[in-house]
């Protein structure tokens, strides 16, 4: 694979940029009395500012050319290779989030039926599709591969998750949520994030496939759990540091690509 982020790309630059056009969304969010579905403040539509940086620093760098390229690589199912890893990229994360609603069950924490909103999945598909190109397009589209250049894929989940948990801080103030659910939540993003790594790495490092995870567990959360009361991130938080443990051991920290027991995945990382 051609080199996909030239090396002057800059990661810190972006995440300023980021920041920066999410402050009046913040802002908005904070004198605003109404929110929006879903129990989400009106701060959450900050989510095209990553896609928005992305796309100011790429023009100032690659001009039109990498802007169309970068764009492209957001809707490209045609680059994921091999095909079986649809599998983890569409299952992984409802099967987390179906394993973390059983061990609330057995724990005995009030849930509600499986039976609400399953009929609204293929809207909620499509809004967070579109949420997750406004997000990713930045995060893996922009910054990953830079990061990669210079640090292992975990420490780059772990970098760009820390960051992306910490943008998220204050919607989720704003949405009400109490420090344990918010700590929870943003433990689970940073997990989160190393998963998208490595799906991204074995995928020959698709953005798409970035895209239809991040799309799959919103959708996988907010059909299971339509009522946040009800959600214990801290739960779903340590099923998913369970499953970053054993891709780490599998695939190697280096490019969380290279599987033990196999050919390498991704020849290309």
């Amino acid at each position: 694979m051609n080199e996909i982020a030239p090396r002057r790309r800059s990661p810190a630059k972006f995440v300023i940029l980021v920041f920066l056009l999410s402050l009046p969304f913040w802002l908005v969010g904070a004198v605003a009395d109404e929110g929006l579905p879903l129990n989400l403040p009106l701060s959450a539509l900050m989510f095209p500012c990553p896609l928005i940086a992305a796309l100011v620093l790429v023009l100032r760098e690659e001009g039109r050319d990498g802007v169309r390229t970068l764009l492209r690589r957001t809707i490209d199912h045609s680059g994921i290779r091999p095909r079986a890893w649809y599998l983890p990229t569409i299952f992984l994360m409802p099967s987390i989030y179906l394993l973390s609603f059983g061990i609330q069950h057995l724990m005995g924490w009030p849930l509600h039926e499986l039976s609400g909103p399953f009929l609204m999945i293929p809207v909620l598909f499509l809004v967070f599709f579109i949420t997750a190109v406004g997000e990713e397009t930045g995060w893996m589209g922009y910054a990953a591969d830079p990061l990669q250049g210079r640090r292992s894929a975990l420490e780059t989940g772990l970098i760009l998750g820390l960051v992306w948990s910490m943008w998220h801080v204050v919607p989720d103030i704003q949405a009400g949520q109490d420090w344990a659910f918010i700590a929870g939540q943003r433990t689970f993003s940073v997990l989160l994030r190393v998963l998208i790594v490595w799906i991204y790495n074995n995928t020959g490092r698709s953005l798409f496939a970035a895209v239809l995870l991040h799309t799959m567990d919103n959708v996988s959360v907010y059909s299971l759990f339509p009522d946040s009361d009800q959600y214990v991130p801290a739960v779903t938080a340590a099923v998913t540091v369970v499953v970053v443990m054993v891709v780490t051991a599998l695939w190697g920290p280096r490019t969380l690509a290279r599987y033990r027991f196999g050919q390498a995945a991704s020849e290309s990382v």
